[in-house]
């Protein structure tokens, strides 16, 4: 991954100007530049939080303050807040009922359109007190104020305690004694290349490497300090020691500063500050005094680039390497507090405006717009942090509805027994169950009791031994799948499965996103993914080496390597530009889920950039039958050769006219068109990764620009080769039956 995006956001801030000029006299609350935040609540929504959290564009004149003005319903009495920033968290719960919401500059008689939102019975209170409430509670805390209650040394442990957690301990300890002798030596010698000018593989692989021996370097010292707390073994508080030690020595300003690499800086600081509140009372002064002063050039670096600009992912919130930098000083200063000065000004700026938006990739139902596997990603360091962050504050963040949401996304696209990943970078890859059974565990919810009973492996031993004991979720008693379909308008995704709970089942996912092909996504709008019983059938192409390498450039990224939609010879969506990639977007227009089957329609015309003037997918997944059915509405002005990509783990074999059949591992799919106009062909990509398997080809259906064309295709899970009727009534709607399924196609 590439710190990339800082500077891009400070080239949109120059660009944006030219949008903000045109929406000076309009509602000015509301960007037409898609890289600006939206203002929230959106109008008419029913809130999943109580407070909700407000938000809206910077006004073009770039005031010092805004006054905004919330007002009851009826016969209500307005609150008025004033507000230094481009947004507001109420401290506290509002009152159920319907709310309107405006906000003007301070002294401004420009006030923004009004938008309305109610608070029901359904919303979850999550209150995030004051800053100065904050603080002295997190000072009053005693060190290591990161740590539970519940974590006490082993000698004190009960026996149902050491039944349930001493093998993680012997695990933990084993581990720390293993990578004693394994783990290098850390210098700034050992990444001698410069990170200027374009990216290039061998910089990219220094990235890649400084990254990794940070992190191991991070987690060594962190898992010493616990084991030295844990059991006070002598040599754990040496090896703690050790690799603080190596950790403060490296140059701030060297291969692991921000600007060279934002990962490892932030890594770094969170490592010493984290041992430093583990090892309270252990630290020489010289020795904390010098692994303090570098989480204090660490710690100020990320500040001075996160508050620029009155804090720019206030305003522009679409950073993914930014936004992650964000929680990692929220807990940095959380744990620096009383021990560097500066982190409380750290802590007043991030603290609750992250609270109030913890995540840019999706809206407040959750999901994750960059792909699932992003998602565990994030699942795995907000693991990290949040536990933390919710002992040392007491705010806790697995409570907030999003937080909620994002497990529900993560059971609904990584149901048990996955293979892959779904959507965007890195979608080839397994899940790791371990991430989500240990972020689910965290929260009291049937739906994340029963996942977490549903998946295999442990948790790893460093976060459960400082986990609270016992496990929140061990006190949900009632387990309950979710439904078996859902839909995540924000992102534009839908998952619909024939069982969620079966082993067996079968899974679709369909995507048309209003995130486009930006950061992590690719340009795969209406694109679609199939597995049964855990066996991918339907896959996307490639694999991700690198973000913006050639191959990710020239075919991982592309809507050809997709299960979508190309034309003249694998010509798609467009994905370049910045701006553009959200521009260039999609959208569900249509979402049911009634008896006997789930429907789902996506509008993919903005992503084509012009070069299509209508790109719609209709998608039937046929209960009864274990069937899909797809349909994709085409037109352009000027004739093109359209093509319905299909990409298997399994050879493609060719059987009647418009038809073809995959085996992989005992399942089987046959795709066949309902149309006599299309022809099937093989095509050809980039070698895929070492051991893996993969097949192209292309329904294709000749179109004279003068009328639309169709695709009408069955996917039939199994083979079953059901029996198909087409009858078209005198009002032309047409009535699709596929064995005893009959779905009507207008």
């Amino acid at each position: 991954m590439i710190n990339i995006s800082a500077k891009r956001v400070a080239h949109a801030a120059v660009l944006s100007s030219l949008f903000l000029s045109l929406q000076a006299h309009a509602d000015w609350a509301q960007s037409t530049d898609p890289l600006i935040i939206q203002p929230g609540p959106v109008d008419a929504q029913v809130q999943a939080q109580n407070p909700p959290g407000f938000t809206w564009a910077r006004h073009p004149d770039g005031p010092a303050s805004y006054e905004l003005e919330i007002t009851p319903a009826g016969v209500g009495t307005p609150v008025r807040v004033t507000v230094e920033r481009n947004w507001y968290l109420p401290p506290t719960a509002m009152a159920l009922g319907s709310y309107s919401w405006r906000v003007r500059p301070t002294g401004s008689t420009e006030w923004s359109t009004p938008r309305t939102f109610t608070l029901t019975t359904r919303a979850t209170v999550f209150e995030v007190p004051d800053n100065a409430t904050l603080r002295a509670r997190i000072l009053a805390k005693p060190r290591p104020r990161s740590l539970p209650s519940s974590f006490t040394p082993f000698a004190t442990w009960s026996t149902a305690k050491k039944s349930d957690l001493e093998a993680y301990s012997s695990r933990m300890s084993n581990e720390v004694k293993l990578q004693m002798t394994a783990l290098p030596i850390l210098s700034d010698a050992r990444w001698p290349l410069p990170m200027t000018g374009p990216m290039t593989a061998p910089m990219a692989s220094q990235q890649t490497d400084v990254r990794q021996r940070i992190n191991e370097a991070s987690r060594q010292l962190e898992a010493a300090a616990v084991m030295w707390r844990l059991k006070g073994d002598p040599a754990m508080l040496a090896e703690a020691l050790k690799k603080g030690d190596q950790l403060a020595a490296l140059n701030p300003a060297g291969p692991t500063s921000y600007v060279n690499q934002d990962q490892a800086t932030r890594q770094i600081a969170f490592g010493l500050i984290k041992a430093i509140d583990l090892l309270s009372g252990d630290l020489d002064a010289v020795r904390k005094a010098r692994w303090l002063a570098s989480v204090r050039t660490r710690g100020a670096e990320i500040f001075s680039n996160l508050a620029g600009a009155n804090g720019r992912l206030d305003q522009y919130p679409f950073d993914s390497h930014g936004n992650t930098s964000l929680v990692f000083l929220v807990l940095i200063s959380s744990l620096a507090l009383g021990d560097i000065p500066d982190a409380q000004k750290w802590f007043d700026f991030s603290f609750r405006a992250y609270a109030n938006n913890p995540s840019p990739w999706s809206g407040p139902e959750g999901g994750y717009a960059n792909g699932t596997a992003y998602a565990e990603y994030a699942a795995g360091y907000l693991l990290a942090l949040w536990d933390p962050l919710s002992q040392a504050t007491g705010v806790n963040f697995y409570a907030k509805p999003w937080a909620l949401g994002f497990l529900d996304f993560a059971i609904q696209f990584t149901p048990p027994g996955a293979r892959v990943h779904v959507f965007g970078d890195g979608s080839e890859t397994r899940p790791d169950p371990r991430v989500f059974d240990a972020f689910a565990s965290r929260m009291v919810s049937p739906r994340a009791a029963w996942y977490v009973s549903k998946l295999s492996g442990t948790e790893d031993a460093l976060s459960l031994l400082q986990a609270p004991y016992p496990l929140p979720v061990a006190g949900t008693r009632v387990l309950a799948p979710p439904a078996n379909s859902a839909y995540y308008p924000s992102i534009g995704w839908t998952a619909m499965h024939s069982d969620i709970a079966s082993s067996s089942r079968t899974s679709v996912y369909f995507k048309s996103s209003p995130y486009g092909s930006f950061n992590h996504s690719h340009g795969d709008q209406n694109g679609l993914l199939l597995s049964s019983a855990g066996q991918p059938l339907l896959v996307k192409a490639g694999w991700y080496d690198w973000y913006g390498s050639p191959l990710w450039t020239d075919w991982y990224h592309q809507t050809r390597s997709q299960n979508a939609i190309t034309f003249d010879g694998g010509k798609g969506q467009l994905v370049d530009g910045y701006r553009e990639q959200l521009q260039r977007n999609g959208r569900i227009t249509a979402f049911a889920a009634p008896a006997a089957y789930d429907y789902a329609e996506g509008d993919a015309t903005p992503s084509y950039g012009g070069q299509l003037t209508s790109a719609k997918r209709q998608i039937w997944y046929l209960h009864a039958g274990n069937a899909v059915l797809v349909r994709d509405r085409l037109a352009a002005t000027v004739p093109h050769t359209y093509e319905f990509n299909l990409h298997t783990p399994a050879p493609m074999v060719p059987e009647a006219a418009g038809a073809i059949k995959m085996d992989v591992n005992g399942q089987s799919l046959c795709v066949r068109s309902l149309r006599a106009d299309a022809s099937f062909e093989k095509r050809s990509g980039p070698a895929p990764k070492a051991g893996v398997v993969e097949d192209h080809g292309a329904f294709t259906v000749k179109n004279d620009g003068k009328s639309g064309a169709e695709f009408l295709m069955l996917l039939d899970v199994g083979c079953k080769r059901p029996l198909v009727n087409i009858a078209t009534s005198s009002n032309g709607v047409r009535t699709v039956t596929i064995g005893a399924d009959s779905v009507q196609v207008n």
